[in-house]
C-alpha cells in the first residue's frame, strides 16, 4: 500500500471513532483473537479459511471427534449394551482407518476395560 493510501484509511477510522461508529462493535474491548496459520502453507491460507469459517473440516478430523465422543460415551455411560456398541463403533472406525492405510493408533481401546465391559455383558445377558 501506498503512504497516501494508508493516510487516508487512518483518517477514514479516526472519523468513524469521533463519529461513534465503532462504539457497539462485537467484542469491544475484548482482546482479538488472532488464530495461528503458520502450519498452514500461505498459498492455502484463505482457502483454509474460508472453509474452516463455512463449518467444513476434513475428513479425518471429523472421524478423529466422532471417536473421541464415543469415548466419552464409553466412559460416561452405565448402560452395557450401549457400552458394546460404543465399542463395536470403535472398531469399525479403527478397521476402517487401517484399511484406508492410515494409523489406527487415536482409536485404541484399552483391553481390559473391553474385556471388563464384554464380561458384564454376558453376566448381565445370562442372569
Amino acid at each position: 500500500m501506498s503512504i497516501g493510501f494508508d493516510r487516508i484509511i487512518e483518517e477514514k477510522i479516526l472519523s468513524a471513532q469521533k463519529e461513534g461508529k465503532l462504539d457497539n462493535l462485537p467484542g469491544r474491548g475484548k482482546p482479538l483473537h488472532i488464530e495461528d496459520d503458520s502450519r498452514v502453507p500461505e498459498d492455502l491460507r484463505l482457502a483454509h479459511k474460508i472453509l474452516k469459517n463455512a463449518g467444513c473440516v476434513p475428513r479425518e478430523l471429523e472421524e478423529h471427534v466422532e471417536i473421541r465422543r464415543t469415548e466419552d460415551l464409553l466412559r460416561e455411560s452405565d448402560d452395557l449394551a450401549e457400552k458394546y456398541r460404543a465399542m463395536k463403533r470403535i472398531r469399525f472406525l479403527k478397521s476402517k482407518r487401517l484399511r484406508e492405510g492410515r494409523s489406527p493408533d487415536v482409536f485404541n481401546i484399552p483391553e481390559d476395560y473391553e474385556e471388563d465391559v464384554i464380561s458384564k455383558l454376558e453376566k448381565k445377558q445370562n442372569g
